[in-house]
């Protein structure tokens, strides 16, 4: 079987294509949260902090340096908090999306199944042995 033919074959298979979709969802569900985080939970933080932007929240490690006239360099905490807290509500879905699938999977297991004609005859067969 040819390159060609191969990857056609396993990039029609229904576990990639599924993978592609919920990359492409996933991509689009962190915009999403990184703009609750940005635009909705960090504005009102800054706001308590005294700051208006907390994202822009900074410490200079070279204050002498850039008296001198020097490029500072930045300990930007701000951006890292932002980018902790997009992680954490990212995670919390992902992982109420795990369980609620897990739900669905355990009742789906846990319903009982009709028993087949073969079992049903071998189980009345059954009972006619200890009958007699």
């Amino acid at each position: 079987m040819g390159f060609v033919q191969e990857f056609k074959a396993f990039a029609l298979k229904g576990n990639v294509m599924d993978m592609a979709v919920g990359v492409i969802i996933g991509g689009a569900f962190q915009k999403i949260i990184s703009s609750v985080v940005s635009d909705v939970i960090m504005p009102p933080v800054g706001m308590l902090l005294g700051k208006e932007d907390f994202s822009n929240l900074a410490v200079t490690l070279n204050p002498h340096a850039v008296a001198a006239g020097a490029e500072p360099v930045l300990w930007r905490l701000g951006a890292f908090v932002q980018t902790c807290v997009d992680f954490l509500i990212l995670a919390l879905c992902v992982f109420l999306l795990v369980k609620a699938i897990n739900m669905l999977h355990h009742k789906k297991a846990a319903e009982p199944v009709a028993p087949s004609k073969e079992e049903t005859l071998l189980t009345e067969i059954r009972d006619l042995l200890k009958k007699k």
